[in-house]
């Protein structure tokens, strides 16, 4: 098994590990390539002024994070196309399907960006022009596969001359129109070819040169070679269209109703969970996937082993259906806490009313599964994925529960994700992300921005300042804006694109929401007034970041607006999102409805 994940930088151990991997195989697998355009990889991912193009690179690697093979894909932003520039597998894992897997991800990655097509080189299947057997057999092989997806070599040029009459093998330029069945015209080929042998192949061409065979781009519209490997009426009957977005990868803490504590006035109740589910499930737009189980070391990875320790012990000492609440706060004597496990709660907790029970360190376990399959979602290429979970997370400290949370779902995936790439972690509940701040205070890679009510009449009354920054290296990463008691629904949204401005001006690779819809209005634990339309907008303001985006459900417990109010949300960062990248121009109820679970 692998999965095929997007490296934006070499900034993380885990990405330079991984590109280490791929220069390896472009060593092995590429022999006649210089270690001049080997060693330039690393600078292609982050300079795209200097190279006039944007690199992005696709790794396909196992669980151990091994390098199975690579794609490298150019895109020219200005000319709006892409250019295939390496894919391959690692040496002795052909025949895997790892080469395909890689270019329908291509494909899939190029026609999100909108491109005219996708250019590659690819060697000769002609005996007049590969005069070795072997090379030969390859390249009929590589040339079969393309066809299925009618890919074929641009004809009638002199881009496949060789530079000197008995030069051998000299390569094919080969032209993907996505699916969409749009032929090139020619003067966006003559662009297409300069921009690319200036920018790509000037070492090699003179300027003459690059005229000479920009120029022989003559066919109006440019001419492909005609099929020899597949039958063009199969072909259209396999429409071979890329998948233009994945619908949003749906994980649900299906276990969450073990945590139902029945005491009057407990708000975080498990009907939550089927109200939201019920009508999101109408839009189409979820593909359900199973939650993986992992390791607490992830959890240990943001929480004290301490307090990790202590609420496993303590919630399997207790009876079922019996339920503890802190009623003692040591914060005299925080060496000596006590040695019963209930009066020890309070050196744990923020409050009074978050209560310990046999199943609450299981049922926030399963949250932070799903959470963490979301996560994997996203590197495996999802552009969202969202944790419907409960109990919620985001007031959960490195060492504190408290607010209905036990351990900080959302901070556990943005730990983990943060070894792929800088993240940002946007907290729309209306209470502070007390836990998250805690937990990233100190930190320059995850900036945490938190709108919510203001402290001094919203829970949890300690925290979400303004002036609380961030410290030492976060200093100025952790931004909180605290709102009014009462706040109008123009107000709100203003001070979300602000926040979003400072997110984009973070450049995150990816972004965590913390989605609470506790600002509805008439939610029993706020004062906002938000209704459905406010969250849709809401929801097309975050999706137009277009970033992957992990979202984890906190707080909202108004259940009777609260499953509308979350599909009016989701479905809003749908269409702010990848619902604006169709090709067609098909409604948005028509492109929901073509996205079958699948």
């Amino acid at each position: 098994m692998f999965r095929i994940r997007k490296i934006y930088d070499d900034l993380s151990q885990v990405n330079r590990t991984a590109i280490e991997q791929v220069v390896s195989i472009m060593r092995r697998q590429f022999p006649l390539i210089t270690e001049g355009e080997i060693e330039k990889l690393p600078l292609q991912l982050h300079d795209p002024m200097k190279y006039q193009f944007r690199s992005i690179l696709f790794v396909a690697e196992d669980a151990e994070l091994r390098v199975k093979g690579f794609a490298l894909l150019l895109h020219f932003t200005d000319l709006k196309f892409c250019y295939l520039d390496f894919i391959s597998a690692a040496p002795g894992r052909t025949g895997g399907g790892i080469g395909g897997v890689l270019y329908e991800r291509m494909r899939e990655e190029a026609a999100s960006l909108g491109v005219l097509g996708l250019f590659f080189e690819c060697l000769p299947d002609e005996a007049a022009l590969c005069r070795d057997p072997q090379t030969l057999k390859q390249n009929i092989a590589r040339m079969r596969f393309y066809e299925r997806y009618g890919v074929r070599p641009i004809i009638n040029t002199l881009y496949d001359k060789p530079a000197k009459p008995d030069d051998d093998n000299a390569p094919f330029l080969m032209f993907d129109d996505l699916g969409t069945g749009r032929a090139l015209k020619r003067a966006e080929a003559r662009k297409i070819v300069t921009a690319l042998l200036e920018r790509k192949y000037a070492h090699l061409c003179a300027p003459e040169q690059i005229k000479e065979v920009a120029a022989s781009f003559k066919d109006e519209p440019i001419k492909l070679r005609p099929f020899r490997y597949v039958k063009p009426e199969l072909l259209a009957a396999s429409a071979h269209k890329p998948r233009l977005s994945r619908p949003i990868a749906l994980i649900v803490n299906s276990g969450h109703d073990i945590h139902h504590v029945r005491d009057r006035g407990y708000v975080e109740a498990p009907v939550r969970l089927p109200v939201i589910l019920k009508e999101i499930e109408k839009t189409n737009l979820f593909r359900k996937l199973p939650p993986n189980k992992y390791s607490e070391r992830f959890i240990l990875a943001v929480h004290d082993k301490d307090y990790v320790d202590y609420l496993r012990h303590a919630c399997e000492s207790l009876a079922p259906g019996k339920s503890i609440y802190p009623a003692v706060f040591p914060v005299r004597n925080a060496t000596r806490p006590p040695k019963d496990l209930p009066m020890r709660a309070g050196f744990y907790c923020i409050d009074t009313f978050t209560p310990l029970n046999k199943n609450a360190y299981l049922a926030a376990k399963g949250a932070v599964d799903c959470a963490m399959t979301g996560a994997e979602a996203l590197l495996d290429g999802y552009h969202y994925a969202y944790a419907l979970v409960r109990p919620p997370g985001h007031h959960a400290e490195r060492r504190a529960f408290g607010g209905f949370c036990y351990f900080n779902s959302a901070a556990v995936a943005a730990e983990y994700l943060s070894r792929f790439g800088k993240v940002a972690v946007l907290d729309v509940d209306f209470h502070h992300g007390n836990g998250t701040q805690d937990i990233f205070y100190k930190r320059a890679d995850v900036l945490t921005i938190s709108i919510h009510g203001h402290p001094r009449d919203a829970y949890p009354y300690f925290n979400g300042f303004e002036d609380e920054r961030g410290a030492e290296a976060g200093e100025g990463f952790n931004i909180n804006y605290p709102l009014p008691e009462h706040v109008s629904v123009e107000r709100y949204q203003k001070v979300l694109r602000q926040a979003l401005k400072q997110i984009s001006a973070f450049a995150p690779n990816y972004l965590v929401l913390s989605l609470g819809l506790d600002t509805a209005k008439g939610d029993p634990t706020g004062s906002w007034d938000l209704q459905a339309g406010d969250f849709h907008q809401n929801g097309m303001i975050i999706g137009a970041l277009k970033l992957p985006t992990l979202i984890v459900q906190e707080g909202g417990y108004l259940t009777r607006t609260l499953g509308v109010n979350a599909r009016q949300f989701l479905t809003g960062m749908w269409d702010g999102g990848p619902g604006q990248s169709s090709v067609n121009k098909s409604s948005k109820a028509e492109k929901r409805a073509s996205l079958k679970p699948e």
